[in-house]
């Protein structure tokens, strides 16, 4: 035992992380030579932790010069209501982070987590998208109209299923409308005639009393693209099937 201890130290470090126990007698020895030991790391959080710190995780230790290091700032001990955590601060990576999520009861707590992944999910999406729609139907608005246009280029009964597709989408913003508890005939119809007349980034005002329509880029209301795209092309690929 003393011998692995003298081999780990042999690496010039001041903190050792184990996944498994570490008993008594090579923690003293850790102490002794001024290396913090951690034991029952987390094995999820042990390969992020080496991912943002910059080092690798390792079984063996008979060649230091082999062995990759973690670096950071400061190691300390902080108290999160009754939960005591190690924190690790100016990490290699420099923009890693730990959200701690608190909640009186288990199905609040799994609420919050979902909600959270879902929010995280739609950010990294969209760093890696940056591109946007206006939300409030406007997008499935003008997609309808477009569509709507190109139904009449089109001769015989495939007509009747292109117009059909542009009614399908133009069910998207009376769903909002509804799902808001708004007369959605009537904003739907007001939608329908301000797109028409060129108002391209008007849609449905669900924040106000009662409902109307605004032009969304004063409300901030923006979609994914990368979304809008796949959710469009899901469709699309569905209609197909049914029409041959």
């Amino acid at each position: 035992m003393k011998a692995k201890v003298e081999k780990i130290k042999a690496h010039g470090i001041n903190c050792f992380i184990n996944r498994q126990l570490i008993y008594n007698w090579p923690e003293q020895l850790f102490a002794d030579a001024g290396i913090m030991s951690i034991e029952h790391a987390d094995f999820d959080g042990i390969e992020r932790l080496a991912l943002v710190t910059g080092g690798e995780i390792t079984s063996t230790f008979d060649h230091p010069d082999q062995v990759k290091l973690g670096h950071c700032d400061l190691i300390e001990e902080v108290i999160i209501g009754e939960d005591t955590l190690i924190k690790f601060s100016g990490v290699a990576a420099g923009q890693a982070c730990t959200i701690v999520l608190r909640g009186a009861t288990e199905q609040l707590l799994d609420e919050a987590e979902r909600s959270l992944h879902d929010a995280l999910a739609v950010l990294s999406q969209t760093v890696r998208e940056p591109r946007t729609t206006l939300g409030g139907g406007c997008a499935e608005m003008l997609m309808a109209k477009a569509v709507e246009d190109a139904a009449f280029k089109v001769e015989g009964k495939k007509q009747i299923a292109v117009a059909s597709f542009a009614i399908a989408l133009a069910q998207l913003p009376t769903i909002l409308a509804d799902n808001a508890g708004y007369d959605s005939s009537e904003l739907v119809s007001k939608l329908r005639t301000a797109i028409h007349k060129g108002m391209s980034t008007y849609g449905l005002d669900l924040l106000t009393p009662g409902g109307g329509i605004t032009d969304m880029r004063d409300l901030g209301v923006i979609e994914s693209y990368k979304l809008k795209k796949a959710v469009v092309s899901s469709a699309s690929e569905a209609a197909e099937v049914s029409f041959p």
